[in-house]
């Protein structure tokens, strides 16, 4: 009887200790900073909305249970996307993250309605005294796979398969297109629009209609593999965009302009954390690590990625500027004199392509 006593004793003491276990967990839980990101995409893309969803997890690694995060994936760039951020800040989440341009005045609109929530914008230029924006310099790695890409290329023929002809996306091209010219002034870089961010049909057929113009080699503004794929499937080569595509696809892929979000995500939520979170206007370069260049496929031959690493270091120190004149748009007009370098506000709502695009803004 004894003994059954004792272990009744003990069970109830093992309880007590579970239940305030349990309780501590629930406590740190609800003390935890509360953080929501809205996805353009799913995070199996392996593109753009994979590496944001990186960066969130490699935020959490940093933060620990200090921070409780969630997202939601494939949410359009429309009304709806007004009620879920909504429907976040309305259930104590204390930060809210949008990561696509589509989102802007979606989230201005929330961010409004809601005084007491952070909110984060991705890639828009609209701030509150409680939304901030930020984004990456990506048309600097774009520039230097520019240059991997036209002193490979044979047929001087480049494809590029484009989501939709806003700056962002015409900034991307023009640099990949002048870092091209660098290393092969007889390139052209054709341009195909798809009209969408995340579609593998889509992306694969203009891949595939790039590949019968005679281009050999093609790169991308878009969130899948496909157009890299599709290049490997017909023996060329590509250049991939948003991850290393190389891991996912082969050595066909001879670089990629990668994001890396993890430290933003990180420092932007301590901020928010410890009270000195204030509006901004963040655009992050390869100084800044928030963009990056992938490591070289072995095809890539030595005097290439030395010109190209040469090219990143001079960028990273401030010595030279991507958009350094002399550019001239399509028709041959100049658009920055030679010594002078195009200003921040140009580059943001850049609405022209260069010499040796292929293509229309609209």
């Amino acid at each position: 009887m004894k003994k059954i006593v004792v272990l009744l004793l003990l069970l109830l003491a093992a309880g007590t200790v579970l239940f305030a276990q349990g309780a501590q967990e629930a406590e740190a839980a609800d003390d935890a900073f509360k953080v929501a990101f809205v996805y353009i995409g799913p995070p199996g893309d392996l593109g753009w909305t994979y590496m944001h969803d990186q960066g969130r997890l490699e935020m959490e690694q940093n933060l620990g249970d200090k921070v409780q995060t969630t997202y939601i994936e494939s949410v359009e760039e429309g009304p709806d996307s007004a009620r879920i951020m909504g429907q976040y800040a309305a259930q104590g989440y204390d930060m809210i993250f949008a990561t696509s341009f589509g989102y802007m005045d979606y989230m201005l609109e929330t961010a409004m309605d809601y005084s007491d929530t952070l909110f984060e914008h991705c890639s828009g230029y609209k701030t509150n005294d409680n939304m901030a924006t930020y984004f990456g310099r990506m048309y600097q790695p774009r520039y230097l796979s520019g240059m991997v890409a036209g002193a490979m290329t044979e047929t001087d023929v480049i494809g590029f398969v484009a989501a939709f002809p806003i700056p962002e996306v015409v900034r991307g091209i023009n640099a990949f297109t002048l870092g091209a010219q660098a290393m092969n002034p007889d390139v052209q870089v054709r341009v195909v629009w798809t009209y969408t961010w995340y579609d593998p049909v889509k992306e694969r057929e203009a891949a595939i209609a790039l590949l019968d113009a005679g281009a050999d080699i093609l790169a991308q503004h878009q969130d899948t593999t496909e157009p890299p794929k599709a290049a490997k499937e017909r023996g060329k080569l590509s250049v991939g965009y948003d991850a290393d595509m190389r891991k996912f696809v082969g050595d066909s892929v001879l670089v990629s302009p990668v994001w890396n979000w993890g430290p933003y995500y990180t420092e932007t939520i301590e901020s928010a954390m410890n009270g000195t979170w204030e509006p901004h206007q963040f655009w992050g370069g390869l100084a800044e690590n928030t963009v990056k260049l992938s490591d070289f496929s072995p095809l890539v031959p030595q005097d290439v990625q030395d010109a190209v690493l040469a090219k990143h270091d001079e960028i990273v120190s401030g010595a030279w500027d991507v958009f350094t004149g002399p550019i001239y748009d399509q028709k041959g007009t100049v658009i920055v004199p030679k010594g002078s370098v195009m200003s921040d506000g140009d580059k943001l709502g850049m609405a022209f392509f260069v010499k040796g695009v292929v293509g229309s803004v609209d």
